[in-house]
């Protein structure tokens, strides 16, 4: 299969710089799958798991916060607040996050950005626990008071 350039940036690092054979991202549209000559594109990626076929042909996953998509001629690029590979993510870590944003979202009802905040803190938390394949469910946070 045809390998393309793909990249994965954070504000931190470049967490990815190589050839691969296929991306699939989750966008705010729905899920979305390039391959090599796919035609210029853009999207805006909702926080979820990246999927990689890479050069070699074995398959990577990546926990992803928002951020873009960009296709062009020369390259596809991932620009996201943070993003790990599954067998980096440390489970505990991940769930003491869990806790901590639904302890926040508890004590941000009355407060929208706060909550707005934690509840994206939640998602993340919740985002790498399935990742790492330490899924604990769907949590639903607490209703507003």
């Amino acid at each position: 299969m045809t390998t393309f350039h793909f990249m994965i940036v954070t504000p931190d690092k470049i967490l990815f710089d190589g050839d691969v054979q296929e991306v699939i991202a989750r966008t705010t549209e729905g899920d979305v799958g390039i391959l090599a000559n796919h035609t210029r594109y853009a999207a805006i990626l909702k926080t979820g798991a990246l999927t990689v076929k890479m050069e070699n042909g074995d398959f990577r996953r990546a926990a992803v916060a928002q951020g873009f998509l960009k296709v062009s001629d020369e390259r596809t690029t991932v620009i996201t607040t943070a993003a790990e590979w599954a067998e980096e993510i440390d489970p505990d870590w991940a769930e003491r996050s869990r806790e901590d944003a639904l302890a926040k979202i508890e004590a941000a009802q009355n407060e929208p950005d706060r909550l707005e905040r934690a509840n994206l803190k939640l998602q993340r938390a919740l985002n790498r626990l399935s990742v790492s394949g330490h899924n604990t469910g769907t949590v639903q946070p607490p209703k507003k008071k």
